[in-house]
């Protein structure tokens, strides 16, 4: 009878002596980063959100291995308006769901683009990488400098049809715009033909239907490696950039003053709890500190550019503040709190 009741009192207890064996790993059961998560790209295929969530995908991969791999949707819509404001009212979100955003997206909340919602309505995750703004136009196409379209936008800016992702006001249409003011025309008097993301602006500049392109240096190599007929005029950096782009002279070389960094991240809803934040925070920063997260960077087209936490919480609001002061200068409406 004796050897019975110590018999059942160790079956009693035998959980409560393995829990903490077990505990740790219940706990990393429930972590947002190693579950099956998706990856929002709003706007359609062939653009840079794509990349950013491809990115992000095989960075995660690469060190952790047996966690599912990370989903790709597509959500477009105002070149990543209808993904802010669902993430922001909460008719899409939670732990699993991360959002594509780059320096556009930050650009169209500086000038209210993306409903009466303030910075603080997503959890800024992290940043990958930077791209870079570009010039290009067809191969055929008779500008053969970034000097040949800036002389001919001096005589007739009307003459040129830039063609890029976003409406008046995003950033496509501010690097024309900024272009055509460097030209010393009126950048209100420029033709822009607005496309859902830089994939189809990219097509009408293979199918000849536009004259130049301003979008970004990753999504025009990416098009570029699957034959498209593509010159890069200019990359809109301080300095040449290597790999694929060490051909390509920067438009200050070439006399125009004019820098466009892209940078390329992720953000969540602001409802998910904090430790879910954390979790995802930490999965990125272990993912870019990777020995490989270089070379898959530079895969994906991206320079280096990594930002986590309070520091990008700090770069957002320093960057739509510089935003908010380009708007006033070439007259667009602005965010105000």
């Amino acid at each position: 009878m004796l050897l019975q009741t110590t018999r059942r009192h160790a079956l009693r207890t035998l959980p409560a002596l393995l829990l903490p064996l077990f505990a740790p790993r219940a706990m990393a059961a429930g972590d947002p980063s190693e579950d099956a998560a998706d990856c929002v790209i709003p706007a359609k295929a062939g653009g840079g959100f794509a990349l950013t969530c491809a990115l992000a995908r095989d960075a995660l991969q690469a060190v952790r291995p047996a966690r599912p791999p990370l989903g790709q949707r597509y959500l477009p819509g105002g070149i990543g308006a209808v993904a802010f404001d669902r993430i922001a009212t909460g008719k899409l979100g939670g732990p699993g769901t991360l959002v594509a955003f780059s320096s556009g997206s930050l650009l169209n909340l500086a000038q209210g683009r993306f409903g009466p919602h303030a910075p603080s309505a997503v959890r800024w995750i992290a940043t990958l990488g930077t791209d870079y703004g570009v010039i290009a136009v067809h191969r055929d196409s008779p500008y053969k400098r970034l000097q040949d379209l800036v002389a001919a936008l001096r005589q007739d800016p009307s003459r040129i049809a830039f063609g890029a992702g976003g409406t008046v006001g995003s950033q496509d249409w501010v690097k024309a715009a900024l272009l055509v003011r460097a030209a010393g025309r009126d950048h209100k008097a420029m033709r822009f033909v607005s496309f859902e993301g830089g994939g189809d602006a990219l097509g009408a500049l293979q199918g000849k239907h536009v004259d130049a392109f301003p979008g970004d240096a990753a999504e025009a190599l990416q098009a570029m490696a699957g034959g498209a007929a593509v010159r890069l005029l200019a990359v809109l950096s301080a300095q040449r950039l290597g790999g694929a782009l060490t051909g390509v002279p920067t438009a200050r070389e070439q006399g125009i003053d004019l820098v466009w960094p892209t940078v390329r991240g992720l953000y969540l809803s602001a409802d998910v709890p904090e430790p879910a934040v954390r979790a995802w925070v930490q999965a990125f920063r272990e993912a870019s500190a990777a020995p490989g997260f270089a070379a898959l960077r530079e895969q994906h087209g991206l320079f280096p550019f990594a930002l986590t936490g309070a520091a990008l919480d700090d770069y957002v609001q320093a960057q739509i503040k510089g935003y908010q002061q380009l708007a006033d200068e070439l007259g667009l409406r602005r965010w105000k709190p």
